[in-house]
């Protein structure tokens, strides 16, 4: 857990000029760098939280991302939530250098999913809207659109 929390707490962006056609993220750590390549997004929340302080407009839960529990979290935030129209993957906003947007694990996703609400906007009822959570109907924001390929459209699948 020690170094996934090392490793994790380190990644961003390849930004050195090297080798950044293949591998999109770099973890520095000491005088060594690792250069990372995945399928997705680098960041994988696996595990929701609950927190003990509430963040300014965020719930006191947290979504634990890379096996760090609690060392990596980010605050949960029910209306960032999104699911891409491609390929049906769930996404959360995630700390910005390693890229802004976290997979959101396929177990937790379906475990979240009940609490998707659908409602025909605009042609797409495919597209969930509102995310029901702690007793509160949240207005899906779509702020992750931007994102990926194609936008708020999503013509394209994401990838990282």
């Amino acid at each position: 857990k020690k170094f996934l929390v090392f490793f994790f707490s380190r990644l961003r962006s390849n930004q050195s000029g090297r080798y950044d056609d293949h591998f999109p993220f770099l973890s520095l750590c000491g005088r060594e760098r690792n250069f990372v390549r995945c399928d997705d997004r680098p960041l994988v929340f696996t595990h929701l939280l609950e927190g003990t302080e509430a963040e300014p407009g965020a719930g006191p839960e947290r979504l634990s991302y890379c096996g760090g529990g609690d060392r990596l979290s980010a605050a949960f935030r029910p209306e960032a939530l999104y699911m891409h129209p491609a390929n049906g993957r769930v996404y959360h906003p995630a700390p910005a250098p390693a890229g802004a947007v976290g997979l959101v694990r396929s177990a937790l996703a379906i475990e979240l999913s009940p609490s998707f609400l659908y409602e025909e906007e605009e042609g797409r009822p495919e597209q969930p809207t509102h995310f029901l959570w702690a007793g509160r109907r949240h207005v899906l924001t779509n702020e992750l659109a931007k994102f990926f390929p194609g936008g708020a459209e999503g013509e394209e699948e994401g990838g990282g």
